[in-house]
């Protein structure tokens, strides 16, 4: 091991790389690997030849060697090879190997000649682990990675791995010495009056939404609850401010709403008033993902008895609408302008995008910090006319100006038009009726998409109808192509554990094509393992062990299948499922070994971490091992689908044997832990409700399933989750997946408690009006902070999905539809409530279910293919049930609290107590 004496600054050598022995090397899943030796001038070095073969993951030269760090260093290597730019990783390990710290350079490619490569103490970072103390002292291996970017295939040679101790930093000199692009405009914005920059930079948290058209996930836009728009991912924005005399109306000064077209069209307004006058900043797009267009419509408001003139200014500013507190995958804050060109038609920013206002503005004007802040510098009588500027830091802005006179109790409109790339667009004659024109075709089309299931509620309701279709879209605006994605920024990647779910809610809302598409094009990322990537992106699939894939995919197959009846389809994808029960019965007997036997392990899927939870080091989850039983006994169904007798007994056995094992494991955890709840993972013991669910929802474990540690956890997460909304319960933040345990408590008979959990969720829609939610909503709205992408389209459909299963869902012991078993007895008063087509395996569901002068009626037309258990209503009201009852004019008994309906059309009437 590795000693250093006090100050020294002598490199000392770790590795000549004269033993080429030392070192292994390899590739994850489908990545070729291997190692050769060569001679350089001075000595020897290593070389890393690689091919990614179409995959994401990396390839790693990796050897044993224990070090001890001294409390300053710089660690140094040389490096050369050929290669499309890769991520380079420096790793180093502890002794468990489960705490890991790294230097990485991204999109790094190497020259032909030898380059060293340094990275000092504060450029090194811990990556992950469970240690609590992230300061490197000790480790004990040490791995250089080319992580996809490319991908591609190349050479990496490596060569004279040295450390050399440094004297002591000196006190209070930072990690990091530079101040970041964001961290400058902070600095600036605190300084303004509030309002002269965006809300994001201001210390306050930002809500926004997604514009855009379904499938075109790379060219979204975003519109904030203050009216800018970010134009594309990670772009510039445009911001509307009205000039009053000297005086600025900017968002800060006025009151702010939110709508949505027609209440849930993904056509989103921000309405601005400001005393008699009024802005209102609409955004929607129009086209294909092929080729689309973003459309901005302003409509100044004169609400006052006398004519009134003041200046619209419309500001390209180097802002994203995603604000500097997102960090992940896609950084929010700057979006640096270098380039402004105005040619009396047209801006262009940055040689890229244009803008085209579709009425010709009376100026355009533009600066750069140096001079001050636009809009104050418009406010003091200033217009700085240029056709074209450019500025070295990226702060350029500019401003269309209009100056507008509008009528007494009238209004003017400007719009403007952000073609698609490289596309030319020559602005209509008559402006404003094309704008109409093409809203209402955008507004038709989705009309169409949103509205093949129609919700009838009490009005007090309307909000949960109305956010169910916006659900909807936010999941086909979320899509890229085929894929479908939890986001469009922080989240801009196809995790197969998103998709199922988001497949049965687009399912049962009647988009089976989507689905079609989405399992068609993930399937064949399979590994030829037979291992399912956890997700895919650009680069490909990517190779991180999550163990809850293969049940997913199956699952979300199997669910493709129950809903279209595709056979040439299913037949298609059934290599892809033998293969994946394969690997999983693989991965179920390396935990079956005779040293597990009596450990609470024994035959669960092997540790992973695709619990978000379990993210520093993985962990036997049992959220993994409810996805894996629910993909063997799709398995079983979809084999005897297809006739395959001897492969759906085959997998009957492995979904019985891993049933038991894991019924067996929970049992022994609980007893290991001195728990009275079932767990999220066997080592730790821990209270996880919202990862159980799954075992409820799509898992139908509610038979099999300890039904006293059942009961228990979700009644300890109620007792919780009331402590929490009433208050005596402090709580920063939370994560909206919680709507799932609406379905739990569906299932569970709950229904008394299911109105207070959906006041509490809608209530953080942010802004309401625009019905969404974020990954995380924080107890403080205006307390900044990571908050995911908005709105997230896996906690959509873990919404739509709820929402669903209130009016019906499939009970897997007897598959019987159940109906009703999640409304309460409120809202069957007057109009009661009905359903128009739901979409199920059996057929378009339609009823409706409504008390009147005491008595109690559920119609359902035909149409549907009666289920094996029949279509089933539950008692609805407290106690038991001891009404006349008439099913189609007949006495009929109710049995277990429920009756059950066996031929349509069908009237059952519960008649008041004589």
């Amino acid at each position: 091991m590795l000693g250093t004496a006090a100050h020294a600054t002598t490199p000392q050598t770790l590795d000549d790389f004269s033993h080429p022995t030392a070192w292994q090397a390899s590739g994850t899943d489908d990545i070729s690997a291997s190692l050769r030796s060569i001679d350089r001038k001075n000595g020897k070095a290593l070389c890393l030849d690689f091919n990614f073969n179409g995959v994401s993951g990396g390839a790693t030269l990796r050897r044993t060697l224990p070090l001890t760090f001294p409390a300053n260093y710089a660690l140094s290597f040389d490096v050369r090879g050929t290669m499309p730019p890769n991520d380079l990783q420096l790793k180093l390990l502890d002794a468990s190997g489960d705490n890991v710290w790294w230097y990485r350079r991204e999109n790094y490619q190497p020259g032909a000649d030898w380059q060293t490569i340094t990275a000092q103490r504060r450029d090194i970072e811990s990556a992950w682990g469970p240690a609590k103390d992230r300061t490197l002292r000790k480790t004990s291996a040490i791995e250089f990675t080319v992580y996809a970017g490319q991908g591609g295939k190349g050479t990496l040679c490596v060569s004279h791995l040295r450390l050399t101790p440094l004297p002591p930093a000196p006190a209070g000199e930072p990690a990091v010495a530079a101040v970041t692009p964001n961290a400058l405009l902070l600095q600036q914005a605190q300084k303004a009056p509030r309002g002269v920059y965006p809300r994001g930079f201001s210390g306050e948290q930002s809500y926004w939404t997604l514009v855009g058209v379904d499938g075109d996930a790379k060219h979204s836009a975003l519109l904030s609850e203050d009216g800018a728009v970010e134009v594309r991912k990670g772009g510039w924005s445009i911001e509307p401010m009205l000039i009053d005399g000297h005086q600025l109306i900017d968002w800060a000064t006025v009151k702010t709403t939110q709508s949505l077209l027609d209440g849930y069209l993904p056509m989103p307004t921000v309405h601005w008033q400001s005393g008699e006058l009024g802005l209102d900043t609409s955004v929607f797009a129009s086209g294909t993902p092929a080729r689309s267009d973003l459309l901005l419509q302003y409509r100044l408001r004169n609400d006052g008895a006398q004519t009134r003139s003041l200046t619209l200014a419309l500001l390209v500013r180097p802002f994203q609408v995603n604000p500097p507190t997102q960090f992940l995958n896609t950084p929010g804050g700057i979006s640096p302008i270098h380039d402004l060109a105005w040619d009396g038609r047209s801006l262009q920013i940055n040689g890229g995008l244009r803008v085209v206002p579709l009425q010709p503005p009376a100026a355009f004007v533009a600066g750069t910090d140096a001079a001050g802040a636009l809009p104050q510098r418009l406010a003091r009588g200033e217009q700085p006319r240029v056709t074209s500027l450019h500025d070295d830091i990226g702060h350029a802005q500019s401003a269309l100006l209009y100056r507008l006179t509008v009528p007494a109790h009238a209004s003017v409109t400007v719009g403007l038009v952000v073609p698609s790339d490289d596309q030319a667009f020559q602005p209509p004659h008559d402006a404003a009726t094309w704008l109409q024109q093409q809203r209402e075709q955008v507004a038709a089309a989705w009309r169409e998409k949103l509205n093949h299931v129609s919700l009838q509620l009490p009005a007090a309701q309307q909000a949960l109808a109305d956010t169910a279709r916006s659900a909807q879209a936010q999941m086909l605006l979320s899509r890229d192509g085929h894929a479908l994605q939890p986001g469009t920024r922080s989240y801009a990647r196809t995790w197969i554990r998103d998709g199922a779910m988001m497949t049965e809610a687009l399912l049962r809302s009647g988009h089976a094509d989507v689905v079609g598409e989405f399992v068609h094009w993930y399937a064949p990322h399979q590994f030829r393992s037979g291992k399912v990537p956890c997700c895919v992106d650009a680069r490909g699939a990517d190779p991180v062990p999550e163990n809850d894939s293969q049940g997913e995919l199956i699952f979300a197959i199997a669910e493709w299948w129950r809903y279209s009846h595709d056979r040439a389809g299913l037949q298609q994808l059934w290599p892809q499922v033998e293969r994946t029960l394969a690997y999983m019965d693989q991965l179920r007997a390396s935990e079956r070994t005779a040293t597990q036997k009596t450990n609470a392990l024994y035959g669960l899927m092997p540790a992973s971490i695709s619990h978000e939870g379990y993210s520093a080091k993985p962990m036997h989850s049992y959220w993994d091992d409810f996805w894996s039983l629910v993909g063997y006994d799709d398995a079983v169904q979809l084999a005897t689908a297809l006739g395959h007798t001897d492969e759906a007994t085959r997998y009957a056995e492995s979904r019985d044997q891993f049933r038991a094992d894991l019924h067996a494991s929970i049992l022994a955890t609980v007893r290991q832990h001195g728990i009275d709840f079932i767990p999220g993972a066997a080592e730790l013991g821990d209270f996880d409700p919202t990862s159980t669910t799954i075992a409820l929802s799509p898992g139908d474990a509610q038979d099999w399933l300890p039904p006293a540690l059942l009961q228990q956890t979700f009644e300890r997460y109620w007792q919780g989750f009331v402590a929490r909304g009433g208050g005596t319960k402090t709580w920063d933040d939370y994560t909206p997946y919680e709507w799932r345990n609406v379905a739990a408590f569906v299932r569970l008979g709950w229904r008394e408690r299911v109105p207070q959990l959906l006041n509490f969720f809608m209530a953080d829609r942010r802004p309401a009006a625009w019905n969404q939610w974020a990954e995380v909503v924080g107890h403080d709205p205006r307390k900044p902070r990571f908050v995911g992408d908005m709105p997230h389209a896996w906690i959509a459909s873990d919404f739509l999905r709820s929402l669903y299963d209130m009016f019906a869902y499939e009970r897997g012991r007897d598959h019987a539809l159940v109906l009703a078993a999640g409304i309460p007895a409120a809202w069957l008063q007057g109009q009661g409530v009905g359903i128009e087509r739901l979409r199920t395996p059996y057929g378009e569901l339609s009823y409706t279910l409504r008390e009147q002068d005491g008595s109690l009626e559920l119609r359902i037309p035909a149409g549907l293919n009666v289920p094996p258990g029949g279509l089933v209503l539950p008692w609805p009201y407290a106690g038991m049930p001891l009404s006349y009852t008439l099913l189609n004019g007949l006495p009929v008994a109710w049995r277990d609290g429920e009756i059950a309906i066996h031929a349509l059309p069908a009237t059952l009437r519960v008649e008041p107590q004589l």
